[in-house]
């Protein structure tokens, strides 16, 4: 068991593969694109297995799979049974844009991923194309149809509140989880990539959807919260066959049961996602080290988890959620 020095079991591990993205999202990095890793900088799908086998001997139980986005990369299909064939972890989800799950839902599924989340900001053609750099709205919304039709479940759609530019967009995705077995959750806008960012999408808080919901589509009903929700405080519209979610990293306080690390595709690990702290797992790995070596580097990155996140004017690294790992 990973047990960290305030009483929190580290059991949840998001794993990047990619730097890469086929998107070019006005909150997560620059219209003119970034510096791309070198390949080798890279952990190799051999490197992450054996990292994840070690997480999972300490007591790591559930991945998601990241970003960048994930299917991107060639042979994803074959790392994700690879993956989910490891001793000890009993539940493997993955985090797309949704682009390319048409083709790749069914798949999926037969690899053994059990879960999805879609990023999705706007059901609106012209609002996509300008929150993303990208013509590809139909491509998503096929996409979730495709993971529905492949029996992923849940399968999530993370929507991130962008004051001008998807206010409009919240009722109707809330109307999704009405005939649909959906799970919507709007998340508040962390402050990446401020240092770079041309007249960044403000936030807006989750309060503020939650009540635009309950105004224009009806009356939402908190339901008790289950190990799977994460972060997220769930409700379910009268009769809905899906659930509404609400995360609130800016405006409300969850850090004291964070249960997660992030492996970055550059090999380091990241206690906190609003903290720039990294710790090097990939040299050690490349230098030979037993797995003694790495569950020591590790239990580190445990030990060095806050009880809280980094001060709001600090939080930015100036890193693009490409690096970090989504």
């Amino acid at each position: 068991m990973l047990l960290d020095t305030h009483g929190r079991i580290i059991e949840y591990l998001r794993v990047s593969i990619t730097d890469l993205c086929n998107l070019r999202c006005v909150y997560c990095r620059p219209p003119e694109g970034v510096a791309l890793v070198s390949h080798n900088e890279i952990l190799r799908y051999e490197e992450v297995l054996r990292i994840v086998r070690v997480a999972g001997e300490l007591g790591i139980r559930k991945i998601r799979v990241t970003g960048g986005e994930p299917l991107v990369r060639r042979g994803v299909i074959d790392f994700i049974a690879r993956l989910t064939a490891l001793d000890g972890i009993e539940d493997v989800g993955l985090t797309t844009n949704g682009t390319r799950l048409p083709k790749l839902a069914a798949e999926l599924k037969a690899a053994g991923l059990t879960r999805v989340n879609v990023s999705l900001d706007s059901l609106d053609r012209e609002s996509f194309r300008r929150i993303t750099g990208f013509d590809g709205l139909d491509d998503v919304l096929a996409g979730i149809e495709a993971a529905l039709d492949a029996g992923l479940d849940p399968v999530k759609i993370n929507v991130v509140l962008l004051a001008g530019m998807n206010e409009r967009d919240v009722p109707a995705f809330a109307r999704l989880t009405l005939d649909r077995p959906l799970e919507v959750r709007f998340i508040e806008r962390m402050p990446f990539g401020a240092e770079w960012a041309v007249n960044p999408p403000n936030p807006f808080s989750a309060l503020t959807a939650l009540e635009m919901i309950r105004e224009e589509v009806g009356e939402l009903y908190q339901e008790e919260r289950n190990h799977l929700d994460g972060p997220a405080t769930m409700y379910r519209l009268d009769g809905a066959r899906g659930r509404v979610g609400f995360i609130d990293p800016i405006t409300g306080h969850f850090c004291g049961t964070c249960n997660r690390l992030r492996l970055t595709a550059r090999g380091t690990l990241r206690p906190c996602l609003l903290s720039p702290s990294e710790i090097d797992l990939k040299t050690p790995l490349r230098q030979g080290a037993d797995d003694e070596e790495l569950a020591r580097v590790f239990r580190i990155a445990v030990n060095a988890k806050p009880v809280g996140s980094a001060p709001r004017k600090s939080a930015s690294t100036g890193e693009g959620m490409n690096f970090i790992g989504g």
